[in-house]
């Protein structure tokens, strides 16, 4: 990381930052409303956060994982996830689903199989809630990398 200090651009343009807050509030709701567990939408967030690079959300995430009764020999294979069984199906199909959304430039597309592999563990409402979950958690990441935001 460099030392340029750079805008925090949550402070820089408050409204925007309170309407995503207000869509992360949204999105949560979804995801809960669905029957979701709370813990597979965090490690949602952590692998996303890991293949951005972006340490204040792998912070926050982590910690809110944990908080969530989520053990630390999960989050710290996370980024194994496909050379180990202590992943469930849905888990399993959210984090393929959130890598190609995460990395929707170099593929240009969520393959059909990561999609067909999602519907058949989700219902429409849950698949939508992880892709959206996903899609900000990704936009989250961007903000967090360009400002360099600083860990708590």
């Amino acid at each position: 990381m460099t030392d340029t200090q750079r805008i925090q651009l949550s402070a820089a343009l408050p409204q925007a930052f309170k309407t995503l807050v207000a869509l992360h509030g949204t999105v949560e709701k979804a995801a809960a409303d669905a029957g979701l567990d709370q813990r597979l939408i965090e490690l949602v967030k952590i692998r996303a956060s890991q293949l951005n690079g972006c340490a204040y959300c792998l912070d926050t995430h982590s910690r809110d994982a944990r908080e969530n009764g989520e053990s630390e020999r999960r989050i710290t294979l996370l980024s194994a996830w496909r050379e180990t069984d202590l992943y469930t199906d849905q888990e399993r199909a959210a984090l393929a689903l959130t890598e190609a959304v995460t990395t929707l430039s170099e593929h240009r597309d969520v393959p059909d199989e990561v999609y067909q592999r999602a519907t058949a563990v989700f219902t429409d409402e849950q698949y939508a809630a992880v892709a959206w979950a996903a899609t900000l958690i990704n936009t989250w990441n961007r903000l967090g990398v360009t400002s360099h935001k600083p860990l708590p």
